[in-house]
């Protein structure tokens, strides 16, 4: 730590991020089955129009867990719990910005849903190549530029004293948390980002999917209407997983859970467990992305 030439108290030079609490006898096994799931995420490869966005939700996934499965693996194996505060700040902006980024991609992969679906003759017009870059450039230049307040805010807080974050990653609560000053206009901007990039997010995939329904209740044809749904599913059971996790770590930090170690782990698992998955999930519904899965883990 030190002394702030304009203040009697200390300024902490660096965090320590505690890690799990109470895992010391498995924590190796824990670390082993975390490295799988990382570099297993690491094997998707995606194409043609719609898997454009798959490979944006690839890389999302990868880029989030590159952001904090390293940090955590050297933690678990070699204890290594000191982080300086740039480097706590630049993680807790790569955190938030690939996060931002998979609720933006869904809401893409729900226009082309949409327009595949309620306008199928026009798809080949609407959804080209010019329309992914533009679309994928406009969320990510939204994402990239509004989320820089959450570690502008954080990094201009005074910490003094404290410096141990009950986390394996520098979220934006664990760290301010440990200011001792108001934190109250992180607090403000971190609810009007939620509401206003993934809340807006989160409105026009139910619009769209909404509109999808209904354009597939006045089908004539059962079989026609299973077929339509049927593509939808894969995007749905990623959309339901991501925002149903959210919502359960976002109660369980607001309820102050007095076993921390559920919260973390959820909040890990979510952050490794999609990259792993989502080629999986996604070949179920593909042939083509079968076939890659099967070279992948080297069936065929």
């Amino acid at each position: 730590m030190f002394k702030d030439s304009n203040s009697s108290k200390f300024q902490v030079s660096e965090f320590i991020l505690m890690g799990f609490p109470g895992i010391h006898s498995w924590q190796h096994w824990l670390s082993l089955s975390l490295a799988l799931l990382y570099f297993l995420a690491l094997s998707a490869t995606l194409y043609q129009p719609m898997y454009y966005f798959l490979g944006f939700l690839a890389a999302a996934d990868m880029g989030l867990a590159t952001a904090i499965m390293p940090r955590i693996l050297t933690i678990l194996w070699f204890n290594a719990k000191t982080i300086t505060l740039p480097e706590c700040f630049a993680q807790m902006y790569a955190i938030h910005c690939f996060v931002a980024m998979k609720p933006s991609t869904f809401v893409c992969m729900a226009i082309d849903r949409y327009v595949a679906i309620c306008q199928p003759l026009r798809y080949p017009s609407v959804v080209t190549e010019s329309f992914v870059f533009k679309a994928t450039v406009f969320m990510e230049l939204r994402n990239s530029l509004s989320l820089i307040s959450v570690s502008v805010l954080a990094a201009q807080r005074h910490y003094c004293s404290q410096n141990q974050i009950e986390h394996c990653l520098c979220s934006n609560l664990g760290v301010t948390s440990l200011s001792c000053d108001d934190r109250k206009i992180n607090s403000i901007n971190q609810i009007l980002l939620a509401w206003t990039l993934m809340g807006s997010d989160l409105g026009l995939i139910i619009l769209s999917y909404a509109l999808i329904l209904q354009s597939v209740l006045k089908l004539n044809s059962p079989e026609a209407a299973s077929k339509a749904l049927s593509i939808c599913t894969s995007h749905l059971i990623l959309i339901l997983f991501f925002y149903t996790v959210i919502i359960v770590i976002s109660i369980t930090h607001s309820t102050g859970m007095k076993v921390p170690l559920i919260p973390l782990l959820l909040n890990v698992l979510h952050n490794v467990i999609p990259p792993a998955l989502n080629p999986m999930v996604y070949a179920l519904k593909s042939k083509e992305l079968r076939q890659g899965l099967y070279k992948v883990l080297r069936l065929e």
